[in-house]
């Protein structure tokens, strides 16, 4: 048989159990505290790492349309420089890509070749070095008026009596417009520098062309 427990120890078993019991209860709850605590770190970067994410793919869209924006004005931009150029533009092929060393803000860099663009294709004025060419349309404006009223006074010479009579009118009548003659040439030649034809280049042709044809027909009217 057993041998009786003493109640001292009896007790102390107790003691030691109940002791062992809150042990065991503090460690439960202590695992418990750093699992919840380990949960909610958890939640937390799950939040963070969703919102890292959803931050990089706005990021990457506003990313896409920057691209597109650019690659738009670009190719805008070459079409301006492809019209500018005309027939040499063939030789430029297509837009160029971007470039693996390139810095700064692109729209900056568009806009200032946009303002580039602006400032070359905006016409100015024929310079004073282009006088004699103006001179000489003027002139050669003249000349050819004169010429075509002469051609319309030699028909007039071996017309009927009608058009003998009406054919000389005519003929003073184009070789009064000798002085806008000229004017035509002149457009040309501002085109090509590509310019505009002001009023000053339009005197000087119209004087010269009002000069020559004044001359002209001075000379042919006191022979």
């Amino acid at each position: 048989m057993n041998a009786p427990v003493s109640s001292e120890t009896y007790h102390a078993q107790i003691r030691r159990l109940a002791e062992l019991t809150a042990r065991v209860a503090a460690q439960r709850a202590e695992a418990h505290t750093w699992y919840d605590q380990q949960v909610a770190a958890a939640d937390r970067a799950v939040a963070e790492a969703a919102e890292q994410v959803r931050r990089a793919e706005a990021e990457a869209a506003e990313a896409r349309r920057m691209v597109d924006r650019v690659d738009g004005e670009v190719t805008h931009l070459w079409t301006q420089v492809r019209a500018r150029l005309g027939v040499g533009a063939r030789r430029l092929g297509d837009p160029p890509g971007p470039a693996r060393d390139a810095a700064g803000d692109p729209v900056r860099l568009l806009r200032g070749v946009r303002e580039l663009l602006e400032r070359t294709g905006t016409r100015g004025e024929l310079p004073g070095s282009t006088n004699p060419l103006l001179v000489g349309c003027g002139i050669g404006g003249a000349l050819a008026a004169y010429a075509l009223g002469s051609a319309v006074r030699a028909l007039a010479a071996g017309a009927n009596a009608d058009l003998a009579a009406g054919l000389p009118v005519l003929a003073l009548v184009v070789t009064l417009l000798g002085p806008v003659v000229g004017l035509g040439p002149a457009r040309l030649l501002a085109d090509r520098r590509h310019a505009v034809l002001t009023p000053r280049p339009m005197i000087v042709v119209a004087a010269t062309g009002l000069a020559t044809t004044v001359l002209l027909l001075t000379v042919t009217y006191t022979r």
